[in-house]
């Protein structure tokens, strides 16, 4: 078996979320997405042509942890951070 064979079954496909499940996902509104991607504080979407636009899921996922980790352990620095959401358990849509 080739190696990326063995890659393409163990890590899962790259998928792309729309505005509304990104919202659902953050919590955050469409209006406080846009002002954090200008500010470079949240994931940049993907062109998938025309005016469509999607956030790869993963990036998404490691937003939400990262903000978890910021809140739990807030006197941490950033790389200790960055390891605790890393270590966060999918954490799924928030609600």
């Amino acid at each position: 078996m080739t190696e990326n064979t063995m890659e393409r079954r163990t890590k899962p496909p790259t998928r792309f979320l729309r505005l509304p499940e990104v919202m659902e996902r953050t919590g955050l509104s469409r209006s406080t997405i846009y002002v954090r991607l200008a500010e470079g504080r949240f994931p940049r979407p993907v062109a998938l042509g025309g005016r469509a636009v999607g956030w790869i899921e993963a990036e998404v996922d490691e937003w939400v942890r990262e903000r978890i980790a910021e809140s739990r352990f807030e006197g941490a620095r950033a790389g200790e951070r960055g390891e605790v959401a890393r270590a966060i358990p999918e954490a799924g849509p928030v609600r």
